[in-house]
């Protein structure tokens, strides 16, 4: 009976390390009132190396969206944090080498406001802006201006 439990606690230990990328594998893009809910497949379409977007990921340039991902801070403040990356699982983190431009999104704050530091998933909403920008820790190919963070609870 022990030896279930270690293997069932050693599954879900796995499965949590190994499977932050597949928890956000939804519908590519659906609306929610007046705020689109995109995923990393969608984003991955974007062709970083020529900047090239499809149709769908285009017409989400400017809109108001939510992604969700995992928080890598950008700045030393350990309680507030204005810009971090938003990556798909806690394994792409900010190591060499990183994960490529269009599995990253650059998030500011707006205003300034700061939010705390998350440590697991969250939604980041914002304006999404299919623009590469260029980071301390090298390149991502979408930034958003960030408006508020929240708790990951799937549907």
């Amino acid at each position: 009976m022990k030896r279930i439990q270690f293997l069932g606690t050693l599954a879900v230990f796995f499965a949590s390390l190994v499977g932050g990328f597949y928890l956000f594998q939804g519908a590519s893009s659906f609306s929610l009132g007046d705020v689109v809910e995109i995923d990393w497949r969608l984003l991955g379409q974007l062709d970083y190396i020529s900047g090239q977007a499809g149709g769908e990921l285009e017409k989400l340039d400017g809109k108001m969206v939510r992604i969700p991902g995992f928080m890598v801070p950008l700045e030393d403040d350990m309680k507030r944090v204005t810009e971090f990356l938003l990556v798909p699982s806690p394994q792409a983190c900010i190591h060499v080498p990183p994960p490529p431009p269009n599995q990253m999104v650059l998030i500011d704050m707006a205003k300034g406001a700061g939010t705390e530091i998350a440590y697991g998933p969250i939604w980041v909403y914002g304006t999404l802006r299919l623009k590469p920008k260029r980071h301390i820790f090298g390149e991502s190919s979408f930034s958003m201006d960030g408006l508020k963070i929240e708790k990951y609870q799937s549907r």
